[in-house]
């Protein structure tokens, strides 16, 4: 494909991008399924494209005789509440389910259950499956299902959690210190890539400081290249490369939350998680962190922001990386409302304990710009204040 790339990229003319906004930009993305896709919409927009997959390109491995034992044990022993994660882990244990001739029986000791969601795509997997949700939260978050849980005495309740294709034991222990008994399903398991080679080379891009970003469509993503980093000795660097000058940029706030462990700051669209809205948050940051971004506030003030300076009417104005993050956040989407929680997924790691840690840097970076460069949306979030 035209600008694909790898890690040994030649001069080659096919490979030269075409103008666009993302024309001088190298990204790297890590994706395996819906590659070509991502990389024919940066590429039509200028971008050089270094793809190396984090996950196999059928990432997701069912062990049939395990998931036959876990479904058996649920028909013969149905819970009193269900947490559900994944879209593609509910349809994959439906369709497995019905390859057994289990489905009915796993519908009717699921249906009796307090079911939880943790996002749209499981909630349509289950609906689709004839089961209907009792709650869901909007932030997609499974430590939003969490809280919802936190203040209720699960005492002998008997919890079932379908996991994401990554362990949920922490999950599990928390729930039973709340005197619940749980149990964990594994639908699947997400399986790396074969070949490490391409994901080996994007560290060294990452850590030397040769891309401009890097997108990430699933947490398991994240993990897999740090996991490389770390084989390598360099994940120091890589971090230290993601919190200057190579932006993470993930699909959606669950990616996104994968770098929390790692106090690496992320961008990434703050009201939908599809490619085409990741592609267009690149089109407008990335140019901005180049060649700085002028923005005219209300009242009358100027923000310019270049890389990691900001200045107010021309006046330097200094930031700690709480309210910094919260900045970046707001000037990525100008006079749009940002919830929150896409908020506080955007503080460093150690500050990010609830949405008061957001209140609090909103309220520095008001003492630094002015009371009305922040507005509040009541119930919603909070926007930049710029001129129309």
């Amino acid at each position: 494909m035209t600008g694909l790339l790898t890690e040994d990229e030649t001069a080659d003319p096919s490979t030269q991008a075409v103008a666009g906004p993302l024309a001088g930009f190298r990204i790297g993305v890590t994706a395996a399924r819906k590659a070509d896709e991502q990389i024919a919409l940066m590429t039509r927009r200028g971008a050089r494209v270094v793809h190396a997959p984090a996950l196999s390109s059928d990432p997701n491995r069912v062990d049939l005789a395990d998931l036959r034992a876990a479904t058996e044990k649920v028909i013969a022993d149905p819970p009193d509440m269900f947490v559900a994660t994944t879209g593609i882990g509910m349809r994959q244990w439906f369709e497995t389910a019905e390859e057994l001739g289990l489905r009915e029986q796993l519908v009717a000791a699921l249906r009796p259950a307090e079911i939880l969601a943790r996002g749209p795509k499981s909630v349509g997997a289950l609906r689709a499956g004839g089961l209907r949700e009792l709650w869901s939260p909007e932030s997609e978050l499974f430590e939003d299902v969490l809280d919802h849980l936190r203040g209720r005495d699960l005492t002998g309740r008997n919890i079932l959690v379908q996991e994401h294709g990554q362990s949920l034991s922490m999950v599990g222990h928390a729930l039973r210190r709340q005197g619940a008994s749980v149990d964990v399903v594994t639908v699947y398991r997400t399986v790396t890539a074969e070949d490490p080679t391409p994901m080996l080379g994007m560290v060294d891009l990452v850590a030397d400081l040769e891309l401009d970003a890097v997108t990430f469509t699933s947490a398991p993503a994240v993990a897999a290249l740090m996991d490389a980093a770390t084989s390598m000795g360099r994940r120091e660097d890589v971090i230290s490369a993601f919190q200057a000058d190579v932006v993470a940029v993930c699909v959606g706030p669950v990616t996104a939350a994968a770098f929390e462990l790692w106090g690496v700051p992320t961008i990434y669209p703050p009201d939908r998680s599809r490619l085409a809205a990741m592609v267009k948050l690149m089109e407008a940051e990335l140019p901005s962190r180049k060649e700085g971004l002028t923005l005219e506030l209300v009242g009358g003030h100027q923000l310019l922001m270049h890389g990691e300076s900001v200045l107010l009417d021309g006046t330097e104005v200094k930031l700690s990386p709480a309210p910094m993050a919260v900045l970046a956040a707001l000037v990525a989407n100008p006079g749009n409302v940002i919830p929150r929680r896409a908020l506080l997924a955007q503080l460093p790691s150690g500050t990010a304990g609830s949405e008061h840690a957001v209140e609090m840097a909103v309220a520095r970076l008001r003492a630094a710009l002015g009371t009305r460069a922040v507005q509040t949306v009541v119930k919603r979030g909070y926007r930049l204040a710029v001129e129309q």
